[in-house]
């Protein structure tokens, strides 16, 4: 394959996860998880507390190292790849973590700017171009010399989603994005996913249990179980809840959630 080809350009699924073990130590928390995520699509990762929905994600994205199996962006192993070739396949992803995880003592512009900083040879004037572009993509013109401790939750919640958006990625990770977020304010980061999605032909990928998020912007859900150590379930959520076999999906999906008429705009 020609490496200056784009990765994404005749691959059918951005991610590819083969045979996944992850520990801490000794201890398995996730055994023998195979699943893809196609290009463009919006899928979530769901389950109860302590399955480990989040401890995947850190493996996906490289905190962590698999104990067994491989993770694959655009057919191109990241598992096992060299320094070089991590680092560009890291190029390909950003993410979106559940506290957002702003530096306090940078202003949102330094924030955003950090990746370009890290990744591209971009000048700090061109570096500050684009970090206009990423603050106005996410609703936050304006707010470019503001520290995170002046924003409110929902408003960190974007900039941290502009910092991910730095670099173009072609996959955007996201832990837990309503975590602390009012339905108001968690509607609005849900219409901003899809119009990721719509808008630029983002794969998404989301860690959440919140079941009006899966409900409503999901195109497919793998389920993870704390006994089974795994996944127990894979495709459309509504299909899932209302024709599954296995009472553990039934049952997680079907749990009440809130009425659809409590959600509205970000909170500022």
């Amino acid at each position: 394959m020609n490496n200056s080809a784009p990765l994404s350009a005749t691959r059918k699924f951005a991610v590819e996860v083969d045979g996944l073990e992850c520990r801490y130590d000794d201890r398995v928390i996730l055994e023998n998880v195979s699943f893809a995520v196609k290009r463009a699509e919006i899928l979530f990762i769901i389950g109860g507390s302590g399955c480990g929905k989040s401890t995947l994600l850190r493996n996906l994205i490289g905190l962590n190292q698999p104990a067994k199996g491989t993770v694959r962006y655009f057919g191109r192993d990241f598992t096992h790849a060299s320094p070089a070739e991590r680092k560009r396949l890291l190029r390909t992803f950003g993410v979106l973590y559940q506290a957002g995880a702003l530096w306090s003592s940078m202003t949102l512009r330094e924030n955003v700017a950090l990746p370009l900083e890290i990744f591209t040879t971009l000048t700090r004037k061109e570096r500050y171009e684009v970090v206009a572009l990423k603050l106005a993509q996410v609703g936050l013109t304006g707010y470019e010399d503001y520290f995170p401790a002046e924003i409110s939750g929902g408003m960190k919640k974007r900039a941290a989603l502009a910092r991910a958006l730095a670099l173009d990625p072609e996959i955007v990770f996201f832990d837990e994005p309503s975590a602390g977020l009012d339905p108001i304010t968690s509607l609005k980061l849900d219409e901003l996913i899809v119009q990721l999605r719509d808008t630029l032909g983002t794969t998404i990928v989301v860690v959440s249990h919140e079941l009006s998020s899966i409900f409503d912007i999901a195109d497919r859900v793998v389920m993870l179980e704390r006994e089974a150590r795994g996944l127990i379930a894979e495709g459309d959520p509504k299909t899932l809840r209302d024709r599954s076999e296995d009472v553990r999906v039934r049952e997680f999906l079907n749990r009440r959630r809130e009425p659809v008429g409590q959600k509205g705009g970000f909170a500022t």
